[in-house]
């Protein structure tokens, strides 16, 4: 190949841990946070949105949410793009 491909996106799915799950509501529904979507930016900074389930059960409306701005989550959301980026250099190409 002549010229490196073009990537469109590259984005992470990392798990809240219990300590750090917190709860937000959006459309009158509280909601608990437990995962968070985390997108590398074509800067190279970092994007991070949270999705949870309600805290009533049930599935809910899959929508995203603000990740608050606490060290630990800016922590895990660093930690989880670094534990991510060692994961693709080590591939080991089509299965």
């Amino acid at each position: 190949m002549s010229s490196e491909p073009e990537v469109n996106a590259l984005a992470i799915n990392v798990a809240v841990p219990e300590a750090l799950r917190w709860t937000d509501t959006r459309r009158g529904e509280e909601f608990t946070l437990t995962t968070l979507t985390v997108r590398l930016l074509p800067d190279g900074h970092l994007a991070a949105k949270a999705y949870g389930r309600p805290v009533g059960g049930g599935r809910g409306a899959y929508v995203s949410f603000p990740v608050p701005d606490k060290p630990e989550l800016a922590a895990l959301v660093a930690e989880a793009a670094d534990r991510a980026g060692a994961l693709w250099a080590a591939h080991r190409g089509l299965g």
